[in-house]
């Protein structure tokens, strides 16, 4: 029975059966995905991302690390969305810079939550391209995790890919992660809705 279910195609693909992947935990650097986005010229669809980071595995828990101004309205709107829709949000205040920008450093976070939740998950999927999280992959690796770097290869530090037990470069699923331009809108709908009613009165 179980050979046969094994054997239909519709119940794994032949990817996740060579993969194996268990249960995932995903980690995203919000900043470097933001830029890479930006790179690629694209917005991204955090449902779609979710799902294709996912790929048909158990998710165990979803983090999304960011820099938050508490003044902009837009972005607290944005952040609220994202707690409710299937992601852990881990913020720090943004840091004024000499140079006049704003900064904030979340690749602790990223390392002590990675570590600290060994033994929870099987594969990591880190959404990141910096370099200084590159120990943390390794040290996770040798606790028996697999790692898998997602991120934008021209923002890619190779001391992280050297580390990761498989690198997906975001120009490569760009079009399963990106949110769709909308071809229409609805306003026209409803004021012709509205104007039926009226003349039925």
């Amino acid at each position: 029975m179980l050979s046969s279910n094994f054997d239909n195609e519709s119940v794994f693909t032949q990817e996740q059966v060579l993969e194996n992947r268990g249960r995932v935990a995903i980690f995203i650097d919000g900043s470097n995905l933001f830029y890479a986005a930006l790179q690629l010229g694209i917005e991204i669809d955090y449902t779609k991302l979710l799902c294709r980071l996912t790929a048909g595995s158990r998710l165990l828990r979803s983090f999304f690390y960011t820099g938050v101004d508490r003044t902009n309205e837009k972005q607290q709107g944005f952040l609220l969305w994202m707690r409710r829709n299937g992601y852990r949000v881990i913020s720090k205040d943004l840091v004024q810079l000499p140079d006049g920008s704003k900064k904030a450093n979340l690749d602790v976070e990223i390392a002590v939550d990675m570590m600290s939740l060994v033994g929870s998950y099987d594969t990591a999927v880190l959404v990141s391209g910096d370099g200084d999280l590159a120990y943390a992959v390794n040290a996770v690796s040798y606790r028996g995790v697999r790692v898998e770097v997602v991120s934008l290869r021209s923002m890619t530090s190779d001391s992280l890919i050297n580390v990761a037990d498989r690198y997906i470069d975001l120009d490569n699923i760009k079009e399963d992660i990106q949110k769709t331009p909308r071809s229409y809108t609805y306003r026209p709908l409803s004021t012709v809705g509205l104007m039926d009613d009226s003349e039925e009165d």
